[in-house]
């Protein structure tokens, strides 16, 4: 599928109120003066006032890009669950080597970036285990050498660099504050048994976390031929797509998430990044309730690379799981 196309439109007009079209927005500053830039702003705010706007064309700007938005990836090629890390990570290669395919990322907190903001135990300085400085080098993130491992002086600024860049690719759209709340399965074709996943379920997340105290409030559904989790392992969403694929017999049991082992845990996580079933892909920590892997803490090196090698996987199966009937 076609990336959606670039939407540019001009402001409603307001009677008696004009606006200026040009390279960025106008600033009035009182008695009709206008500035191009900050200088121009200089001293001159006793005079200061914002071009004039009626609260209705806030909410008609917001609403009509986002229900446009919902309507654009209703069908998308690929569906990433989660923005943290890893997931970012996945939709920053995929971004870069593929701006032919539709890709919403689904993430249930309002703020993205997962457990990313913060090094461990609310200390700001990232880890991350060579050869993940690769990863950073092509971000362009500065880091301090120490040898067998980096350093980034604040978390906070590998993950806004990285949700920075993928926000600014045309083909990826995030919805925050959103959950995903079951999988579309269809048969798998190939097998005479067995089920291939098809797309997300989907709901605002504060609405899915009150589904027991009120009453029945129905889901929204996307559809794509592949879906890549990356849902992490704590929280009120960890692990939740591998645990449905077990509530749902796709997978027999979890392996269970074991004690804390850098220098394993790390290694099984890129390695294991994988199609789990037929249409999801598993990356990140959600790997370690599928194969029992060890959990490995503050470092971030295999969450960055198990985002790559989980694009990798995608590229790869994307044009297969689009071919099957019905997906």
């Amino acid at each position: 599928m076609s990336p959606p196309a670039a939407i540019h439109q001009s402001p409603p007009q307001l009677s008696n109120m004009s606006y200026k079209s040009g390279k960025g927005l106008d600033t009035n500053i009182g008695n009709g003066t206008e500035a191009k830039n900050l200088e121009a702003l200089n001293g001159r705010w006793d005079n200061f006032n914002f071009a004039p706007i009626r609260e209705s064309q806030v909410s008609r700007a917001m609403t009509r890009r986002y229900f446009a938005d919902l309507d654009t990836y209703a069908e998308s090629d690929i569906v990433i669950i989660g923005a943290g890390s890893c997931g970012l990570s996945t939709a920053y290669m995929l971004g870069k080597q593929r701006p032919d395919l539709k890709i919403a990322i689904i993430e249930a907190g309002v703020s993205p970036g997962g457990g990313a903001w913060l090094g461990g135990q609310l200390f700001s300085a990232m880890v991350m285990r060579k050869p993940a400085d690769a990863f950073l080098r092509d971000l362009g993130v500065e880091f301090e050498d120490e040898g067998d491992f980096v350093v980034v002086k604040h978390a906070a600024l590998f993950t806004s660099t990285l949700l920075s860049k993928v926000l600014t690719f045309p083909n990826i759209k995030l919805f925050n504050a959103t959950t995903v709340e079951d999988l579309i399965t269809r048969p798998d074709p190939t097998t005479n048994s067995g089920l291939r996943i098809a797309g997300v379920v989907t709901n605002w997340t504060l609405v899915s976390m009150h589904h027991d105290d009120q009453s029945c409030m129905d889901p929204n559904t996307i559809n794509a031929p592949l879906v890549i989790s990356t849902t992490g392992h704590d929280g009120p969403f960890g692990a939740f797509s591998v645990k449905r694929l077990v509530s749902m017999q796709a997978v027999e049991k979890l392996g269970g998430m074991r004690g804390l082992d850098m220098r394993s845990a790390e290694d099984a996580i890129v390695k294991g990044t994988r199609e789990v079933v037929k249409g999801l892909i598993v990356g990140g920590m959600e790997l370690s309730e599928v194969d029992g892997a060890n959990r490995m803490g503050p470092t971030f090196g295999a969450m960055v690379l198990s985002g790559v090698k989980a694009a990798e996987e995608a590229i790869k199966v994307f044009e297969e799981r689009k071919e099957e009937k019905e997906y």
